[in-house]
Order: structure tokens, then C-alpha cells, then sequence
């Protein structure tokens, strides 16, 4: 194919060791964070479910090999193309934008823990950079798998906005940028499987109810059958922690964006309700394992003084679950979900602003998930009333039928 083979024969990209930003980069990072993501504290459609939607393109450049065959100079002449044209988009105005050797580890990982940049990413060296908006809603990676990785992510589910959002600065790129496009394959990428449109949209989606339930797994494999792919929190090959599943599309080739969207929409759409059915199901057949298991997850958030990641997010699960159950009010979900981002260890030790121990944050953590919800009130269980109908249930391998409706 003639897209690889001016890729095959370039150099692989060597190793390079992390190089640490100067202080005035640092304090570019530091204001960065000052402010919480849009996702973090806004809600959208069925955001009692779906947590944020995301929409990424990958792009190429005409003539350049891709990163993972450029040597160093190669990345950084594309980085040096590219990067102006970046910070110039009306999007991006006072933007953050930072090479990727300029960044410590640390401050990597917290890009990562956002969702903001790629565990890939976070590894490049020399011509790897990063652009996003002060919102943190747009985010574009230079020279990860491919020259461009450009991602909008918005709360709730909001695919075909995000995707909006993102073409238009696609667009605007596209006028100063050579793009290297072919008439049958589309958009060229260093990945086959993103030949075509080059995107790949997703919804982080809390299934709580499915998990306890024991139907989490033929949700997968519903999801599977009609080529949609199921992730953990910060993508593939990571775990499903807080009962966090990312759901994306996997084709990219011989579909157009809106099909794509249009397609992923109305799974997760039965996803959401048989979600909501899971709970409602386990609120008739089984209240006292659903008031235990909040129950038990308020006791420890709110007097833990050692608490584990896994642990925590776990159990903030089960108190956002509380939150949509009514067991506790709306505005306490906000602060759930600032903290599932903001207690993972990079975030904890940017806090501390010095390198923590595992013991070190497992006490951080616990300190701030008790400040944070020190005005938690207990839960309210009298609260529930069901309204179900009997004879309705849920069924996870109907996904596939949905799909095609």
C-alpha cells in the first residue's frame, strides 16, 4: 500500500532520557491546573450515566514518515510545521503548549490522569509536543502515533457536538496544513485500522448497576458482536476502576463521521437503559446488598485516613451511585467527580508538590476525600420510590438488534 511504504523505510524513533522544564514552564503547568476541566464540574445529557463523550482525529502530514519510523530531526521539523498553526487556532488563544521533554514525568501523568494526553504520549521525547485549550475541552498531541492526534471531550453524551467542535478546527487545519489524503483509503494513518475518517469516538460510561448485577460481561460481548470496543479507564489493556467503561467505535473505513456517531449513539443509548434497569431491578430484588454497598463506601470516604486508588475509586462509585438513586443530593455527584480525577497519585503529588511515597499518598488521598466530603450528610434511604414495571427487564445481548434498528 503506498501509504506504508514511504513510512517502512524511515528510522524507528530512539529512546531519549526525561528532560525537566525550566521554572518558568513549570509555572505555565501550575496555571494550568488552577483550573478544573469543564468535564470535571459540568453535566450534560444523561450525565447520571455517561460521564463525557470523546471524539479523536488522527491526521498526517504529506512527505514526513510517520513518529514511529521518524528519527529525531524528522519529529522536530514536523513539530516545527505544525505547532504555530496550533497555537494560532481562534480555539487555542492562550493556550498551553509545551514540548513533551519540557514536562516532568510527573506532569505527564497528570495530562494522562486528565484524559487530556495518551499513556503513549506521556513516553515520547524530542519533536513530541502538546496543545490544548484553557477549558481543557481540546486537546492535540504532536507526533504521538501519528503527526496530529487531535481530541475535543465534552460531559454527557455529547458525541455529535464534540465531533463539531473538532471539524471545524480540522477544517481550519486543513487550509495551512498538507494533509496526506488518498482518494480510496481517505486520511492516512501510521494505524490501518484508522484509515478512512481517521476518528475514533468514545463515551466514558459509570455501569455500576451492570456490574452488580453479573451482566457487565454479555454487555461487553453485545457491544463486541457489532464491532464497538469496551475499555477500562484510560483505555486499552487498562482495568474498569470505579465501574468506569470507555465504549468506542472501531471502524473508520468506508463510514462517514456522522454514520459512526450515529451508530455508537444508539448503543450506548441501551446501554443507558439497561443500566438503569440494573438498578432498578436490584432496588426491588435486592435493596439491602445496594443500601450495604453505599453504606459501606460512606463509612470508609468519610473516616479512612489510608486509602488505596483502587479502594477509592471504587467506593466513589457507590456513592455516585448514591447520588442518582437520591440517596444523597445532585450537587455531591460534582465533587465525586472531581475526585476520581484529582486523588490519582501524579494529581496528588503535583498537591504535595513533591515526590510521594505509596504510603505517602494512600494518606494524602484519604486526607483529601475527607475533607472534600466533609459535608456528606449519611444516606438517605427512606428516599427511593420504584415505579417499575414488573415485567420489563433488561437484556444486555439485545444490543446488537438495537444497533441495526
Amino acid at each position: 500500500m503506498r501509504f506504508l511504504n514511504w513510512s517502512l523505510n524511515s528510522k524507528k524513533a530512539p529512546d531519549s532520557n526525561l528532560i525537566f522544564p525550566k521554572s518558568i514552564m513549570a509555572m505555565r503547568f501550575s496555571t494550568l491546573l488552577k483550573k478544573q476541566a469543564d468535564w470535571m464540574r459540568s453535566t450534560g445529557p444523561e450525565s447520571e450515566i455517561v460521564i463525557t463523550s470523546r471524539v479523536r482525529l488522527a491526521r498526517n502530514m504529506v512527505g514526513h514518515p510517520f513518529p514511529g519510523w521518524a528519527d529525531k530531526e524528522d519529529r522536530s521539523e514536523i513539530m516545527t510545521e505544525v505547532r504555530p498553526v496550533l497555537e494560532e487556532l481562534r480555539e487555542m488563544k492562550d493556550s498551553f503548549s509545551e514540548e513533551m521533554t519540557r514536562l516532568t514525568a510527573i506532569e505527564k501523568q497528570v495530562l494522562v490522569e486528565r484524559h487530556l494526553i495518551s499513556r503513549e504520549h506521556a513516553a515520547k521525547g524530542p519533536g513530541c509536543a502538546t496543545v490544548m485549550n484553557r477549558k481543557q475541552t481540546i486537546s492535540i498531541m504532536v507526533n504521538e502515533e501519528d503527526h496530529l492526534r487531535m481530541q475535543a471531550i465534552q460531559p454527557g453524551l455529547q458525541l455529535l457536538s464534540a465531533y463539531k467542535s473538532l471539524d471545524t478546527i480540522d477544517s481550519e487545519l486543513e487550509k495551512e496544513l498538507p494533509y496526506a489524503f488518498d482518494d480510496q483509503y481517505g486520511y492516512l494513518t501510521a494505524c490501518p485500522t484508522n484509515l478512512g475518517t481517521g476518528m475514533r469516538a468514545s463515551a466514558m460510561l459509570h455501569l455500576p448497576g451492570l456490574v452488580l448485577s453479573d451482566e457487565i460481561n454479555q454487555t461487553i460481548q453485545g457491544a463486541n458482536k457489532i464491532g464497538l470496543a469496551v475499555r477500562g479507564l484510560y483505555g486499552e489493556g487498562t482495568e474498569a476502576l470505579a465501574n468506569l467503561f470507555q465504549i468506542s467505535n472501531q471502524t473508520t473505513l468506508g463510514l462517514s463521521e456522522e454514520e459512526v456517531i450515529t451508530h455508537l449513539n444508539r448503543v450506548i443509548e441501551k446501554m443507558i437503559e439497561n443500566e438503569r434497569d440494573a438498578r432498578l431491578k436490584m432496588l426491588e430484588d435486592r435493596p439491602t446488598m445496594i443500601k450495604d454497598q453505599v453504606g459501606r463506601a460512606y463509612a470508609v470516604l468519610k473516616y479512612a485516613h489510608v486509602i488505596t486508588s483502587k479502594e477509592a475509586l471504587n467506593h466513589l462509585s457507590m456513592i455516585r451511585l448514591g447520588c442518582d438513586l437520591g440517596f444523597f443530593s445532585e450537587e455531591e455527584r460534582e465533587a465525586v467527580n472531581v475526585l476520581l480525577t484529582e486523588i490519582q497519585p501524579a494529581h496528588l503529588q503535583i498537591s504535595a508538590k513533591r515526590k510521594l511515597t505509596p504510603e505517602e499518598r494512600d494518606a494524602l488521598r484519604a486526607d483529601i476525600i475527607r475533607k472534600t466530603l466533609k459535608s456528606l450528610t449519611e444516606p438517605d434511604f427512606s428516599v427511593i420510590v420504584l415505579d417499575r414495571d414488573p415485567n420489563e427487564t433488561s437484556d444486555p445481548d439485545n444490543l446488537a438488534d438495537d444497533a441495526h434498528e
